[in-house]
């Protein structure tokens, strides 16, 4: 079986070379160069015709976005982006991301030498998606995964069973889950989504700093008002409240009120915030009220929470497999029974505000 080539793009040596080492360890990979900078990079690639490249956000003579943005109007490819866990790096990482990046991870920490096997970990299972996914054209554009034990949803909130009793009011909520390349279908449902649609509760599988950076993003673009979801905040229509890097994000209701519950409980399916967490609070929560939505992303985080949400008589939609980066999470969605239409990205929007204004 041919190994995927890697070109590595990064202005420190270091980085290169550990970058480098972790990669060429693993069977399906080979390192077949590297580049200090996007204009030596432009070369190898002519050179070395790699299949996948990992690049640094920041860099001298040529910023990695606008290296990004060349690269994927003139010969689009599969790229993970190497990035600071800053503020700043993340503004930029999620410009690269809505270019077309495939995912990200951040810088690894050389001087923390017990970290490099989990960081070696996470580097490979990202470029194994990566380096698989689905890349379209510039032009036609419109996480941390922890180690440790697999665990359900129960670990943070128990199950519960029969049909959810709530009061039915003009209230709805829409709940989406979304991993790798969600960032950007969040984006494109978002754009769509009028300012008086329901509340909107979002888990996309993002470490903290990138969250807080990603919803500011999204209020300065959408007519809804956009949020990174504080604890006890209360769910409103018109409005989107997106969980924080690191905290499970859930849905109380009160009377008939909503509002955002944030956990620190342990990592779900291996992640922290999980969908499925979310999803069965909803579930619980909001019942037939609600409306499930499951986007791109890797494993199967959301599927069995968006098979509750539709057990209490609520519709979900599971965006295509021709749309998505990763059909993972919406394709174990669906074998689940889970999901009542599966949609192209584009049409997705569009379902739900008639969902929402024929309830």
């Amino acid at each position: 079986m041919a190994k995927f080539k890697v070109l590595v793009i990064d202005d420190s040596a270091l980085v290169r070379q550990v970058l480098t080492e972790i990669i060429n360890k693993d069977p399906e990979f080979e390192v077949v160069g590297s580049a200090q900078d996007p204009l030596v990079a432009r070369d190898k690639i002519k050179q070395l015709h790699p299949d996948v490249l990992t690049l640094d956000v920041e860099m001298p003579r040529m910023d990695g976005v606008t290296f990004l943005r060349n690269l994927m109007r003139l010969h689009p490819m599969p790229v993970l982006m190497v990035s600071t866990l800053t503020e700043q790096g993340a503004d930029i990482t999620l410009e690269a991301l809505e270019l077309g990046a495939v995912d990200f991870i951040t810088k690894p920490k050389i001087d923390v030498a017990q970290q490099l096997n989990a960081y070696a970990e996470e580097l490979l299972g990202k470029l194994r998606v990566v380096a698989r996914a689905r890349v379209r054209p510039l032009a036609d554009r419109t996480n941390p995964r922890s180690s440790g034990p697999k665990l359900s949803a129960d670990a943070v909130l128990g199950k519960s069973s029969g049909k959810v009793m709530t009061l039915r009011t003009t209230d709805r909520i829409i709940a989406i889950g979304a991993s790798t390349g969600g960032t950007e279908a969040i984006r494109e449902v978002l754009l769509d989504m009028p300012a008086d649609s329901p509340g909107i509760v979002i888990t996309q599988h993002i470490p903290p700093k990138f969250s807080t950076s990603f919803a500011m993003r999204m209020d300065s673009l959408c007519a809804m008002t956009v949020y990174e979801a504080e604890d006890g905040q209360q769910i409103v229509p018109g409005h989107v409240y997106i969980a924080p890097g690191d905290r499970h994000l859930l849905v109380e209701r009160s009377g008939a009120r909503y509002y955002c519950r944030l956990s620190d409980g342990p990592p779900v399916n291996r992640h922290r915030p999980s969908v499925d967490v979310l999803f069965r609070s909803v579930a619980q929560q909001v019942g037939p009220n609600a409306f499930g939505v499951i986007l791109t992303g890797m494993g199967d985080d959301g599927a069995r929470g968006l098979l509750e949400i539709k057990q209490q008589g609520a519709p979900t939609v599971a965006q295509d497999e021709a749309t998505s980066v990763v059909w993972g999470m919406p394709g174990e969605a669906v074998k689940h029974g889970a999901v009542d239409i599966q949609l192209p990205l584009g049409a997705i929007a569009g379902k739900l505000i008639t969902w929402s204004r024929s309830a």
